[in-house]
């Protein structure tokens, strides 16, 4: 018996249209639903916007007629404090297509006539004024410069800020502290060494690059924690976001050594009361956490014991939201000696 001849059927035009529309949609969909998801985490950072209302509520002489400037201003929850507090208009400058519920949000709230919503990049869009007198906002990212927004601030500040305005925030901090860490050590980076007895390895060098952005247990700690650079974002150039510093911790305990730890504080230092928030590991956590940095070695280090090095970061060359972060570091204690170089980005 002949086998039956299968026939395709070219599909119609309509279908493969509606097919693309489909999965254009459903993109769409995902994208606003990550961006929602991001959003609420944001916003649910009582750190952060509480910390921000409270700036803009008891400083409120500061923005009071003044016109301002929201630099991605996201919900535009920022904005909507700064138009309940007096301020003469505030032009909310939003990339993505929150703009548009941005928009929406400023009707519902009745600030259709204080609040004016520009959807585009900050470099790329004119406002209708020549200047503002206050820059805000909330640009910080992992490790402080992750996606790297501090420059689009800069940018702003310098074309459009009025001499002697405001930029809020406007003091910015570093820190670096060590940690013992060798559950998750040996749980995500060793694992690669010997799956089922198989070498992986090379999963484990590309693991040990990537700096993880995680809640660090205060009990953990076991140096000192030392400044590392802080940044005037009213005075500061933005090569000044490209830095070598030296590091010096010092062993509380006697204990191992996994990882280095990275945090940053935020200061608001023309208000009336200094105001600000850390997001170290002895502080109330925030949506920002911690960026931990796991060394290749486990140094074992006796109280009183440094380890020295120093820290370079800088934009990758080839996507700038990226980071590159080379790390140098030794120990010449009693019961450890190691120096090395390594290398990691944050993507």
């Amino acid at each position: 018996m002949k086998a039956p001849t299968l026939r395709w059927r070219k599909i119609p035009p309509c279908v493969t249209q509606l097919t693309t529309l489909l999965w254009a949609a459903t993109k769409l969909a995902l994208t606003i639903t990550s961006t929602h998801i991001l959003t609420l985490e944001m916003l649910k950072d009582v750190v952060r916007t509480k910390t921000y209302q409270n700036v803009i509520y008891k400083n409120s002489f500061l923005i009071k007629d003044k016109v301002v400037l929201d630099v991605g201003a996201g919900t535009g929850i920022l904005s909507l404090f700064c138009a309940k507090v007096g301020a003469k208009h505030v032009y909310a400058i939003e990339c993505s297509s929150m703009a548009d519920m941005v928009q929406e949000i400023v009707k519902l709230n009745g600030f259709s006539d204080v609040i004016t919503v520009i959807k585009g990049k900050v470099e790329e869009i004119d406002l209708p004024v020549p200047k503002v007198d206050i820059i805000i906002s909330e640009w910080m990212g992992y490790f402080l410069l992750y996606e790297n927004m501090l420059d689009t601030v800069l940018y702003a500040r310098d074309k459009w800020l009025v001499k002697d305005g405001l930029v809020l925030p406007d003091k910015a901090s570093l820190y670096l502290t060590a940690i013992e860490d060798a559950d998750y050590k040996d749980e995500k980076i060793e694992f690669w060494n010997s799956v089922y007895g198989f070498d992986m390895s090379c999963l484990r060098k590309q693991t040990i690059m990537e700096p993880l952005v995680d809640n660090v247990d205060q009990k953990q700690i076991v140096t000192n924690c030392q400044l590392l650079k802080t940044m005037d974002i009213s005075k500061m150039a933005s090569g000044d976001a490209s830095f070598t510093v030296p590091f010096k911790l010092f062993a509380e305990r006697d204990d191992y050594i996994h990882a280095l730890v990275a945090y940053f504080d935020v200061s608001f230092t023309k208000c009336h009361k200094l105001t600000g928030f850390s997001t170290g590991p002895r502080s109330r956590g925030t949506h920002w956490k911690q960026t931990v940095l796991y060394l290749e070695d486990v140094l074992t280090v006796c109280q009183g014991e440094a380890v020295v090095g120093s820290m370079t970061v800088a934009s990758n060359k080839k996507n700038p939201r990226d980071l590159d972060i080379m790390l140098k570091y030794s120990v010449n204690g009693q019961r450890c000696s190691v120096s090395r170089t390594q290398c990691y980005r944050m993507r």
